[in-house]
């Protein structure tokens, strides 16, 4: 792949709901700066795998993980992991945007607070900077104080990418991002994704080939939770080796 350390690397990961074994064996690593597709039917393990990767499954009672997460050569599954460091290094926008019932300014500006930034100079330095990187500054400068909830589902989404920003982390997980968006949102989310891949690790769940297609770097294909292919995108789509991927790329298994 790389002789470049990946930022994630998975080691004999097997996932569990109670009895249910949803993933098994999985053994991949994920390049830095790069964006890489989670693909495959549904039910097939794709979210369970992405929450794997910041631990979002502990908070599911009877959840049992083995197998091993690297993050930077690091166990993010040690007893000394501090979940609450590693989920701001690994930061998460969900399928849907739940903003909180707060101001535009104050969503933005929530996680630097909780992280200890008082300085309202700062403050305000985040919230911009990071509105822009979501491209939503130019739309809600003249209205930061206004109820978040009142923006379009698109723009929440946008202000939902804008709050992970803003607390600085090395890793963007996505949970098909842009499949409760217009069309037009889910071009702006997307163009954002390739630009921010420049400073960010990207990782995102998609049911949507053409849009894996467009915009990932390496694509990962599960399959009744086994990891069928993990390739470069371009290599992916052009010579899968796998027949179940072919199949699945043509559309005779969905």
């Amino acid at each position: 792949m790389s002789d470049v350390q990946p930022t994630f690397s998975v080691q004999n990961l097997d996932f569990y709901y109670g009895p249910s074994k949803a993933l098994s064996q999985i053994n991949l690593e994920i390049q830095p700066r790069k964006v890489t597709a989670l693909i495959g039917p549904s039910g097939c393990g794709k979210s369970t795998f992405l929450r794997c990767l910041n631990r979002m499954n502990d908070t599911i009672s009877g959840t049992r993980v083995t197998g091993n997460i690297l993050l930077n050569g690091q166990d993010i599954y040690a007893e000394d992991m501090d979940v609450v460091t590693l989920r701001q290094r690994v930061g998460m926008v969900f399928q849907k945007p739940n903003p909180f019932p707060k101001s535009i300014y104050e969503n933005v500006a929530y996680g630097p607070r909780v992280h200890g930034v008082k300085d309202k100079a700062e403050l305000d330095r985040i919230v911009e900077q990071s509105l822009r990187h979501a491209a939503l500054w130019d739309e809600v400068k003249d209205r930061l104080h206004s109820p978040a909830a009142k923006l379009s589902i698109g723009q929440q989404q946008r202000l939902a990418l804008a709050r992970v920003l803003s607390i600085e982390p090395e890793i963007i997980l996505a949970d098909e991002p842009t499949s409760a968006l217009d069309p037009i949102s889910a071009k702006l989310v997307e163009t954002q994704f390739k630009i921010l891949k420049e400073n960010y690790t990207i990782i995102f769940v998609t049911h949507i080939l053409r849009q894996a297609k467009r915009l990932a770097d390496y694509i990962i294909f599960l399959y009744m939770g086994d990891l069928i292919e993990h390739e470069p995108a371009g290599q992916f789509f052009s010579e899968p080796r796998d027949e179940k991927t072919k199949a699945y790329i043509t559309g005779e298994i969905s």
